[in-house]
């Protein structure tokens, strides 16, 4: 007969084993994930240290240019016509009529010279052609006396002939003192200063009293004033020779002045010189722009923006991506994580920025600051990625 004891030893052995045996899973459990967090562990640090052995680099794409390029150049702004006024006749100033900043008129007084050395010249001369007429006068009798006496046989032909000479020295005389008389009443009428165009005086350069000098007598003339025609201006640029090319006529500028920081003034190029400054290597180029408000003062320094037609869009590198090597020059382009040294052919030279005629595409990420000793498969991690043309 079977008792309950019995069961329940037969029992306890089982029981026992199914203990043991979730025991023995989970530490085995416990074993393998821990072994799996190193080995995980080791492998991360593994791969850090290999990424910190790797160079750092960083990189910018090309900056694309515009089909058309706009380059700023400093201009001169300078009248449509200007002119210093000066006396054609010697003397003092007597009174003058106009300041600086005045606005004049063609034909308008500006000064008066008081000429007493002209007007005493006149005075004789005057007198010398009276007298030389006087002469003529009796000369021309005597002539038609003789002239109707040689018919009565009353004087010989030599008479004759000495009253005719004398009447032709006479009337010479007469057209020598004339002419004298001519040149001096022009030299009076030169007392008077008049404005030879509509304008402004932007010089008043002597007073009552000064003496003025013309030239004439070899003494060094100054000019009394000077009247400037600001309605329409001209600006003088002088353009580099590798822009020469893309210069034509009938091209527009814009004028940017300091006094005005927010305003620009629309100009255009009506000519240039044809020729380059075999000193400076500039094209002089002239632009007019309108200034009837006389917003714009004559003289004034003024930047000039022109946009210069490119042959193809461009592509433009900072100059510190440049490696300049035996075979050539290079730059380091980042293709999978590898370098590849890429030869580029250089055009134009912006400063900070160079033109690259060939060799790169946009979207290439170029090594800046390349160490001398980077080779062509070296493996790099980029650190700081530039955009596209996000060229600094």
């Amino acid at each position: 007969m079977l008792r309950l004891t019995d069961v329940a030893v037969k029992k306890r052995p089982r029981k026992t084993w199914v203990v043991l045996t979730i025991a023995l899973i989970v530490v085995a459990t416990l074993l393998v994930s821990g072994i799996w967090s190193r080995v995980k562990a080791r492998n991360t640090l593994n791969q850090e240290t290999a990424r910190a052995a790797l160079p750092s680099v960083s990189v910018v794409s090309p900056k694309q240019t515009a089909p058309a390029e706009e380059i700023i150049l400093p201009g001169n702004v300078e009248p449509y016509i200007s002119s210093p006024i000066y006396s054609r006749t010697n003397g003092y100033l007597k009174k003058w009529y106009v300041d600086i900043g005045a606005r004049v008129k063609q034909g308008q007084l500006l000064a008066v010279i008081d000429t007493p050395e002209v007007d005493q010249q006149l005075q004789q001369s005057l007198s010398n052609l009276n007298t030389a007429k006087a002469n003529l006068a009796l000369a021309q009798i005597t002539r038609n006396r003789y002239q109707g006496l040689l018919r009565s046989n009353a004087v010989s032909q030599q008479d004759v002939d000495n009253a005719v000479g004398t009447y032709n020295a006479n009337e010479a005389i007469v057209q020598a003192n004339q002419a004298n008389v001519k040149q001096l009443e022009a030299l009076q009428s030169f007392e008077k200063i008049y404005a030879p165009f509509d304008g402004i005086v932007t010089a008043r350069n002597t007073d009552i009293g000064d003496l003025i000098n013309s030239g004439s007598g070899g003494g060094t003339k100054t000019d009394l004033f000077h009247i400037a025609q600001p309605g329409k201006l001209r600006v003088y640029v002088n353009v580099p020779q590798e822009y020469s090319q893309g210069i034509k006529a009938g091209m527009t500028a814009d004028l940017s002045l300091a006094e005005f920081p927010d305003r620009k003034f629309q100009g255009k190029l009506v000519r240039t010189a044809s020729a380059i400054n075999v000193t400076t290597r500039t094209l002089l180029v002239e632009i007019e722009v309108d200034n009837f408000s006389g917003t714009l003062l004559t003289g004034s320094y003024a930047e000039v923006h022109l946009k210069i037609p490119t042959q193809a869009s461009t592509l433009l590198l900072p100059v510190n991506a440049l490696l300049f090597r035996t075979e050539g020059l290079r730059v380091g382009v980042v293709k999978d994580g590898k370098v590849v040294l890429t030869a580029v052919t250089p055009g134009r030279d912006f400063g900070n920025q160079i033109e690259v005629v060939s060799g790169l595409k946009p979207d290439d990420q170029v090594i800046i600051n390349p160490p001398d000793s980077i080779v062509s498969g070296q493996q790099v991690q980029v650190v700081q990625a530039s955009l596209p043309g996000d060229i600094k």
